[in-house]
């Protein structure tokens, strides 16, 4: 094995390409300093910061690291990102894409959410092919790829055993979301969620946000539209706003591409359908 493949996990702060944190970003250790932290970031770039260095899930933190230490064999020579992967992309997004969270080898390796990974393959062709991305796929962070009026981030920032994180993470983590979604809102036009897991989580945060979210919840499938307006107690910068759509879309999962579930036609005509709603 390589002396790569037997490095130590890098902290923040140590020279990784673009790493949005610096030694003296606050780290939250419990679900309390996550909302606490949350709330009280600055902007946007501040948030992103403390996203990516929060270690309030202890299976979690266990996971990621574990796998950037051990890593897998084909990218041995390569270092990992091991830490929680932050939302990126346009500031000022149309649309925000919502999914589940990074992969173990994808964004846990590269550092941004469905990069190096085949989701990330089958997602980033489509955007370019509708041109919602300036190419058309996403192997690093420092690749040179641009969202346009697009902005991407995960319910859970960690990558999961199994993909599969507890109701508890889900849960601990969702303030990063939600102010993410809280910075951005009086831009974004559509809200995309990538599979079922998402499409559940965004409706809470939206709610926060200061949407109006129907009751009951509506039920997730590939190309089902909801449109929300602002609430009557939603903050000065929504108010007065057109509504947005939140838009379901399977996920572009193995599994689904491998059988057929999801095509590319499904998904360029729903990210079409995306652009049109954010009169993109």
């Amino acid at each position: 094995m390589s002396d790569a493949a037997n490095a130590p996990y890098v902290p923040p702060g140590t020279g990784w390409p673009d790493d949005p944190a610096e030694p003296g970003t606050p780290v939250a250790h419990d679900a309390g300093q996550v909302a606490a932290l949350a709330a009280s970031a600055p902007d946007l770039p501040e948030l992103v910061a403390r996203q990516s260095v929060c270690r309030a899930c202890d299976r979690l933190v266990a996971w990621r690291e574990k796998v950037a230490v051990e890593r897998r064999r084909m990218f041995a020579d390569e270092p990992y990102w091991g830490r929680p992967v932050p939302g990126w992309g346009d500031p000022e997004p149309r649309i925000m894409v919502v999914g589940l969270a990074p992969a173990a080898h994808g964004g846990n390796r590269t550092g941004r959410i469905f990069t190096g990974d085949r989701s990330g393959d089958w997602l980033f062709a489509s955007l370019y092919r509708v041109g919602l991305a300036n190419q058309p796929t996403s192997v690093r962070a420092d690749d040179g790829l641009r969202l346009i009026g697009t902005r991407m981030a995960a319910t859970v920032r960690c990558a999961p055993p199994d993909n599969k994180p507890t109701p508890a993470e889900r849960d601990t983590c969702v303030p990063w979301l939600a102010r993410e979604i809280d910075e951005v809102a009086a831009s974004v036009r559509c809200v995309v969620c990538l599979g079922g897991f998402a499409w559940q989580s965004v409706w809470p945060v939206l709610k926060q946000a200061g949407y109006a979210v129907p009751r009951p919840r509506p039920k997730f499938g590939h190309g089902v539209e909801v449109e929300i307006a602002p609430s009557g107690t939603a903050p000065a910068e929504l108010s007065g706003t057109a509504p947005i759509t939140v838009l379901g879309c399977y996920h572009p999962s193995q599994q689904n591409t491998f059988t057929g579930r999801v095509t590319e036609a499904m998904l360029d005509t729903l990210f079409t359908r995306a652009k049109h709603l954010a009169d993109l």
